[in-house]
């Protein structure tokens, strides 16, 4: 090995290491200083061997750079070794690619944050002087028929996921990273999310405003529509625009789910996988608790990232077991009745319009446990089908 080719890299200090990796691919790895040298040596076509010198002039460590390149190969940032193409992770496909970084360059301007910021506090100012324009959860029955009440909820709510999306992605593109928003799930959740991992090699106050997008703009369109309904009195459409900001909000603060407010927990605390790390010590205490040998991935950080990733693994195991049995209950007493209802309209009608809105019920709340499902296994088929494979592998 003497001649290394790398994919275009980034580079971000973090603390005593550096976070280094490919924008494109979403693939990083935290490396010291002497690893940094290293790369820049043998990007600017120094030998595998002359770099290990130049390392042991420098630092005096004796840096192992043909394991570390391989290394780095394996997480797909080596584009070539002596000519030879290496595999690695595919460029991450973007949504909205003919949108570029200078003509999105607004949504980081301190003067729009400043007005979405006044929009949402006009909100609070409604609601703690005129609570009585505040719409309440019986506003959303505003229709005779339960099929316009239904459709215009599914529409307005898909409205503002779909802006709250679109404004992760533009402010991620205008720090020149890219993005793609497509649906996953979370537990029983079906959720829109927008992949922006390039937003780590950015300084601090992009990855928080990038993290923040949705939220501001939620809460700058409850805000707007508060203050419409204050000076122009309950309008259907604005009850509704509303009462689906504020449950988005509110959704946000479920961080056991990785919501945007996880990232910002997770960035201000200074953990690099809050989630997974949290997931290993988990297991760790469930090994220990069987009496089976295992070690503690936490056992390496540092103080302050060990204190926080054990305070989140309780609200991991609290809040997660809470939303399962609340999602089981909804399941059970709302969503499987009200399909059954349904089924049953439509079976036996009594008459068109009864039939038609069951109808409408049926695609809607079906169609939507349907997306879940072609989600989820979009998601964890690939492991499910490794399993089953295993289990009908004869054992030799």
């Amino acid at each position: 090995m003497s001649r290394v080719v790398f994919h275009p890299l980034g580079f971000r200090a973090d603390g005593a290491e550096w976070i280094v990796g490919r924008r494109d691919a979403g693939s990083y790895v935290a490396v010291p200083d002497a690893g940094v040298r290293a790369i820049r040596a043998l990007e600017s076509g120094a030998t595998v061997r002359d770099t290990r010198a130049r390392i042991r002039a420098e630092t005096g460590q004796d840096l192992d750079v043909a394991g570390f390149v391989r290394t780095l190969a394996g997480l797909g940032m080596v584009a070539s070794i002596d000519g030879r193409t290496q595999p690695g992770p595919e460029p991450v496909a973007s949504s909205l690619p003919r949108v570029t970084p200078r003509q999105v360059r607004w949504t980081l301007s301190p003067l729009l944050h400043g007005a979405l910021l006044a929009l949402a506090l006009c909100g609070v100012a409604v609601a703690v002087f005129r609570p009585a324009a505040v719409p309440r959860l019986g506003d959303l029955l505003w229709a005779e028929h339960g099929t316009v009440v239904l459709l215009t909820q599914a529409a307005l709510t898909w409205l503002l996921i779909f802006l709250h999306e679109l404004a992760h992605l533009l402010t991620a593109r205008a720090a020149g990273v890219p993005g793609q928003i497509r649906l996953g799930t979370r537990l029983h959740f079906l959720v829109a999310q927008t992949e922006v991992s390039g937003i780590w090699l950015a300084d601090r106050r992009t990855r928080l405003t990038v993290y923040l997008a949705g939220i501001v703009l939620d809460l700058a369109i409850c805000g707007a529509g508060l203050t419409a309904m204050a000076l122009w009195g309950g309008i259907p459409v604005l009850t509704v625009l509303v009462l689906a900001a504020l449950f988005g909000t509110a959704s946000q603060l479920m961080v056991f789910m990785r919501t945007d407010l996880y990232f910002v927990l997770q960035d201000l605390t200074g953990c690099r996988n809050m989630f997974g790390d949290a997931i290993g010590h988990l297991r760790f205490l469930a090994a220990r608790l069987v009496r089976r040998p295992a070690r503690d991935p936490l056992a390496g950080l540092p103080g302050r990232e060990r204190r926080a990733l054990r305070w989140y693994a309780v609200l991991l195991v609290g809040g997660s077991g809470t939303a399962l049995v609340l999602g089981v209950n909804i399941l059970t007493q709302v969503t499987w009745p009200l399909l059954r209802r349904s089924l049953t309209a439509v079976v036996e009608p009594t008459d068109w319009v009864t039939a038609l809105d069951a109808a409408t019920t049926i695609a809607v709340v079906g169609g939507l446990q349907c997306l879940w499902a072609w989600a989820w296994w979009r998601r964890h088929g690939p492991r499910v089908r490794r399993l089953l494979s295993r289990r009908r592998t004869p054992a030799l």
